[in-house]
């Protein structure tokens, strides 16, 4: 399983682990991802979505409702359908 968050669109980047001798190896660095299942009122219905802690804290902020409607409109495509 990729991993990415569906919401952010977040997902591991590269690097170097650097020894004490200043050696460099490569490395990747993986997001904080959580599985967590969202009740969305509006649309009465429960969807599950693999998410970053960041974008957690938003949809506490926000409501997950308009947080999906906020990254429609910045144009990703989030697989979860608001009608």
């Amino acid at each position: 399983m990729s991993r990415v968050c569906q919401l952010t669109g977040k997902r591991p980047i590269t690097g170097n682990n650097v020894s004490h001798s200043k050696r460099k190896t490569k490395r990747r660095f993986l997001p904080n991802l959580i599985t967590k299942r969202f009740f969305i009122p509006e649309t009465k219905e429960w969807v599950t979505l693999k998410v970053s802690t960041s974008a957690l804290r938003t949809i506490n902020k926000l409501g997950v409702y308009e947080f999906l409607k906020e990254q429609e409109r910045k144009g990703f495509k989030t697989g979860v359908k608001l009608s």
